[in-house]
């Protein structure tokens, strides 16, 4: 299997497991890709995700270029459900998705990072969309997301050269959350697992689909839409096990309802 799938608790693990390719996505590790996020949309047991890559030099270098869809750049375009990787423009994934960024990030590798929610990178980590460089474009997400998370000058450079640039670079920019040498990055991106799964569950799903759904809208507009994941919160028994545990001094137990 060249993606390793793996449950623990209330948290899924997706491992790009074709470190020989630099992780680099072809069709069949797309197609499970797209399988695995819509078991853990549906799983209500599940409430948080991690992404990554096999070893220590690639996150996931993007598409394999060995492996030919025969489509051409602008039936790509159109054929519908093309987010790289099932999640670089996934609108319905609910669940929170924290990149646990190994390496090198490029093209669709670096794409499905920015259709993650967290992002937690070591230091070697380089980021990239080198796709002019070939002649095709970051269709996946990287040229309409890119320039609404950093800078638009620094994300369009990056796109018009193919630079790479590196992990405290990006950083500074404000995309990543945190950067830790490479022997810390387990530990930081479970320390971002646990405060995850110390929120509740549906404030953690309708903070997400508010920030996701309502971006193209102006602040009143935004403030105003009554997303069903909003609602859900709102009324939900845990939004009163919350403030009476704090009352209590206590641990809130929550029950995702």
């Amino acid at each position: 299997m060249s993606i390793l799938f793996n449950i623990e608790g209330q948290v899924a693990r997706i491992t790009i497991d074709r470190p020989d390719r630099m992780n680099a996505v072809d069709r069949e590790a797309h197609k499970r890709l797209v399988e695995i996020w819509d078991e853990i949309d549906t799983n209500p047991n599940i409430r948080c995700a991690v992404l990554t890559g096999s070893g220590e030099r690639a996150f996931c270098a993007g598409a394999d270029l060995k492996d030919d869809s025969g489509l051409s750049g602008v039936e790509y375009w159109e054929q519908l459900g093309a987010d790289f990787g099932g999640i670089s423009l996934r609108k319905s994934l609910s669940k929170p998705v924290i990149a646990r960024v190994n390496g090198l990030a490029l093209g669709g590798g670096f794409e499905m990072v920015l259709g993650c929610d967290i992002i937690v990178a070591a230091d070697n980590a380089r980021f990239g969309l080198p796709e002019a460089k070939v002649g095709r474009l970051p269709l996946d997400g990287g040229m309409v997301t890119l320039p609404r998370l950093m800078p638009r000058n620094i994300a369009v450079g990056m796109m018009m050269t193919g630079r790479m640039v590196p992990a405290l670079q990006m950083a500074q920019y404000g995309l990543l959350n945190a950067v830790v040498k490479f022997d810390d990055l387990d530990a930081e991106v479970d320390r971002w697992v646990s405060d995850i799964l110390a929120a509740a569950p549906l404030s953690v799903q309708a903070i997400k689909a508010t920030v996701r759904r309502t971006a193209h809208l102006d602040t009143q507009a935004a403030y105003n839409t009554r997303l069903p994941e909003l609602i859900a919160a709102l009324e939900s028994v845990d939004a009163e096990e919350g403030v009476l545990a704090f009352r209590e001094k206590r641990a809130p137990v929550w029950k995702g309802q």
